[in-house]
């Protein structure tokens, strides 16, 4: 995905608002709107932005487990299991 290809100036997005609505969920490429020649903000489909929020939830959980095993906050899996079935 080139993103330069997918900046637009807000009068743009002014004059196309539902040209871009339905060409964003056919893509699923953000587009980045300026103002004044700055990226101000992104527009992305609900799709593509629920699938990056599920990602950056993985992602956490991951950088929190990295973190706990290198503090040492780890059980074995044997002693877990063991503990879950005297439950």
């Amino acid at each position: 995905m080139k993103l330069s290809s997918q900046i637009r100036p807000i009068s743009y997005l002014k004059a196309h608002a539902s040209e871009i609505v339905r060409t964003l969920g056919d893509r699923g490429e953000p587009l980045v709107i300026t103002q004044n020649g700055e990226a101000k903000v992104v527009l992305q489909d609900i799709d593509s932005f629920e699938k990056t929020q599920e990602t950056m939830a993985l992602l956490k959980m991951l950088a929190l487990g990295n973190r706990q095993i290198e503090a040492g906050q780890v059980e074995a899996a044997a002693d877990v299991i063991t503990r879950l079935r005297e439950r």
